[in-house]
């Protein structure tokens, strides 16, 4: 499992499963001859998205970024038409840090797609359960009232199966919430109310854009996923997100990038530091 200090805050990457998604969905409009020189793709021109959430620690509580696709809760229609070909082994990951689900505090939801969300319950003698019943699910109201009441559109991502199991859990904010160094901030852009994450300790910074920025080929503020809700608000948001990062010599965090966990941009938009993953 990689990790990386924040001050003093170390943050763990968690195996949440892996997709293998089209290429032409994930980088949206831009034209392969210009994404396939940054990420890789397979000859069936999808591109491997790992679905991976972030543990640490803070003041004596155990905090999960995301939760992952889950593990036998998803149809084999799911797994195929979403590229499934890896589950999670979340609870597992968590144990050999030694800490099992029923000590995460809180789970810091950026958004409630089914990649994000599928992994906070589980089946359990043919129910539903909570994997986390000890926590507070945090997520954006935006978020969590169109989970609950999907459009058209956005069911094909929104499950009743996702919320149903922790609605009593959950607990929601209206631009901002925060806990000491550590902030989820609505964006919007992705998901109408979709956050950002921001961790500020020892004069170190981490800011996880979540599914504003998948992978660290989106670096381009116009590259925006096919699955961008609102992809002007997604550029605006990247716009002054990574530049804010930069200028404050950031890390910026990764959920969804098969080769890195964390990088640094200078002002060139060249990676001046880097995590990669194992």
């Amino acid at each position: 499992m990689n990790s990386l200090k924040i001050g003093e805050i170390t943050l763990t990457w968690l195996n949440g499963g892996n997709t293998k998604m089209d290429g032409g969905a994930i980088f949206g409009v831009v034209p392969k001859p210009l994404w396939s020189k940054k990420y890789e793709s397979n000859e069936l021109n999808q591109v491997n998205l790992p679905s991976d959430p972030i543990f640490f620690e803070y003041a004596g509580k155990r905090i999960l970024v995301d939760a992952g696709i889950g593990n036998g809760k998803l149809t084999e229609k799911q797994k195929r038409n979403y590229g499934v070909d890896e589950e999670s082994s979340l609870e597992e990951n968590l144990r050999k840090l030694g800490v099992s689900p029923q000590d995460i505090d809180y789970v810091l939801m950026t958004h409630l797609h089914f990649d994000h969300a599928s992994g906070l319950s589980k089946l359990e003698a043919g129910e539903l359960v909570s994997i986390f019943p000890n926590a507070e699910i945090i997520t954006s109201n935006q978020e969590w009232t169109e989970m609950k009441n999907p459009n058209i559109r956005s069911r094909n991502t929104y499950w009743e199966q996702n919320w149903r199991p922790i609605e009593s859990q959950v607990k929601t904010f209206e631009q901002k919430w925060s806990m000491g160094p550590i902030k989820l901030v609505h964006t919007g852009g992705h998901s109408n109310g979709h956050s950002i994450l921001i961790i500020e300790d020892g004069g170190d910074i981490a800011i996880h854009l979540a599914d504003l920025l998948p992978t660290h080929a989106h670096h381009n503020v116009l590259w925006v996923t096919a699955y961008d809700d609102y992809p002007m608000t997604s550029i605006e948001e990247k716009q002054k997100w990574i530049n804010w990062g930069i200028e404050n010599d950031a890390w910026f965090t990764f959920y969804h990038d098969a080769v890195y966990r964390g990088v640094k941009w200078n002002a060139k938009g060249e990676i001046k530091e880097a995590v990669k993953r194992d």
